[in-house]
C-alpha cells in the first residue's frame, strides 16, 4: 500500500500558542492547527504573529498540520 500523498498549503499565522503551536489562517480561509516541524526548531527559525508559512496536511486529519517552511 502506498504513502498517502501530503497537501501543501499556504497560510498566515494568526495566533501563537504555547509548545510550538499556533494558528494558521489558510488561503481558502480555514483556521487550522500548525505544528513546527523538527527541521524548523532545529535550525532555531522564529516565527511570529503574521509570517506565511506552508503548511503539511494530511488527508485523515484536515484540522492539524506542520509548519514546514517559513517565508522571509
Amino acid at each position: 500500500m502506498a504513502k498517502e500523498e501530503l497537501v501543501k498549503l499556504s497560510g498566515t499565522v494568526i495566533e501563537c500558542l504555547p509548545k510550538a503551536m499556533f494558528r494558521v489562517q489558510l488561503e481558502s480561509g480555514h483556521i487550522i492547527l500548525g505544528i513546527v516541524s523538527g527541521k524548523i526548531r532545529k535550525n532555531n527559525i522564529n516565527i511570529l504573529l503574521g509570517d506565511t508559512v506552508d503548511v503539511e496536511m494530511s488527508g485523515y486529519d484536515i484540522t492539524k498540520g506542520r509548519i514546514t517552511y517559513r517565508y522571509k
